[in-house]
């Protein structure tokens, strides 16, 4: 009763304090209900769910996202403003495709964190998402993960990014696989005895899941990891289209893409309208104008259709963990496929953070280093590399 006549008393003296303290509780209180709980994790494969509980124990732990800004925008703008860019040292290496164009990747051999023959050792393949290169936050992160658990890193930029010249008319789509193509084959002409997996962010975990889905067994993989994936292209869009999302995301990743253009206008204004192309205000506008032109299809919902993932799950013949957040902006709970997963995803194992955002995934008070995307991969990559061979099989 004392505590309870002191705190009228602290109303009556200091309303204002009073208020906020009650907040506070309030916040607290909702965010230790509602906030923190464990991911939804499904999978068809028994296997393959045996086999994440064993060697994941982060899967069986609650996502503690960072209690300031635990809602998916805030998640998203948050990291790409505060995470920091840890000092990461790639070894650059250019390729040519066989219509001329140039891929710069960027590798970390590893060599002095490895016990592991070069020959053998264990690599990663980081594929960005849409404007991103090796130098984002997150792919500086991943390539981190991957160098300290003691293997093998390479991030693939695609044309035109990540300081690679573009010399032909061409980018990349999320629906087209033949840059990736080109590049595991190169990755497995260098070191043919080192297990590969792919790890793919946003637009690049959609290229990683359509490759996987297009060469099944023979995509040369014994994993792979897509993180904030849109499964389904049309919802993606209606999603980004919303007010706040076209603010907050939408018109920024378009200006990006507009800003591509505009550096290598001279590259692009035989073949396009590159003054209609970089007027364009959204994804979708960008995609009508220039993206469907370039690969050939017949208007964008041939493209996004194309690109869909949710019909390919029964295609994926490698152990593949997909990561989302129900609240991700980019692609919104009803869009993940888990009812999907569970009928036709033998090789999916579908991990649903309540939380997350965007490539967010903060934790922590002051969230500027590893988050939980960062934890679940280094656990997932070692375990692969670890145990795959034997228990995966």
């Amino acid at each position: 009763m004392d505590r309870y006549y002191r705190y009228l008393q602290l109303v009556k003296e200091w309303p204002s304090t009073a208020v906020v303290l009650g907040l506070g509780a309030v916040y607290a209180i909702y965010y230790f209900a509602k906030v923190v709980r464990k991911p939804l994790v499904t999978c068809q494969n028994a296997g393959l769910l045996r086999f994440a509980t064993k060697h994941m124990p982060i899967l069986s732990k609650p996502f503690w996202p960072t209690i300031w800004c635990f809602e998916g925008r805030l998640q998203t703008v948050v990291r790409a403003l505060i995470k920091t860019e840890i000092a990461v040292k790639y070894r650059g290496e250019r390729i040519l495709t066989s219509d001329g164009g140039e891929i710069l990747l960027d590798w970390i051999d590893n060599d002095e964190l490895s016990n592991i023959p070069r020959e053998s050792r264990p690599t990663v393949i980081i594929l960005p998402g849409l404007t991103g290169s090796s130098s984002a936050s997150y792919a500086l992160h991943f390539a981190d993960n991957v160098k300290q658990l003691g293997y093998r890193c390479v991030v693939f930029n695609n044309r035109g990014f990540g300081g690679a010249q573009l010399r032909t008319p061409r980018t990349f789509c999320a629906a087209n696989t033949e840059d990736l193509h080109h590049v595991v084959s190169h990755i497995k002409k260098l070191y043919p005895d080192a297990p590969l997996l792919g790890v793919g962010a946003s637009i690049g975990g959609i290229i990683l899941f359509n490759y996987l889905a297009k060469y099944g067994s023979e995509a040369q993989m014994v994993a792979a990891m897509t993180i904030s994936v849109a499964y389904d292209m049309f919802e993606s869009t209606k999603n980004l289209e919303t007010p706040i999302n076209l603010l907050l995301f939408n018109y920024t990743l378009t200006r990006g893409l507009n800003q591509a253009v505009r550096e290598n206008v001279s590259m692009f204004e035989d073949h396009f309208d590159t003054l209609h192309i970089m007027k364009s205000r959204t994804i979708k506008q960008f995609d009508q104008r220039m993206t469907v032109k370039m690969f050939g299809y017949r208007d964008v919902e041939h493209y996004y259709s194309d690109a869909c993932l949710i019909e390919k799950m029964h295609k994926i013949k490698v152990p593949t963990l997909c990561l989302s957040a129900s609240d991700d902006p980019f692609s919104p709970h009803r869009a993940i496929p888990i009812e999907e997963a569970i009928k036709e995803g033998e090789n999916i194992l579908l991990v649903v953070t309540p939380y997350g955002g965007h490539l967010g995934f903060l934790e922590g008070l002051l969230p500027y280093d590893k988050g939980y995307d960062d934890r679940l991969m280094s656990e997932y990559v070692d375990a692969v590399f670890k145990f795959g061979a034997d228990e995966l099989q």
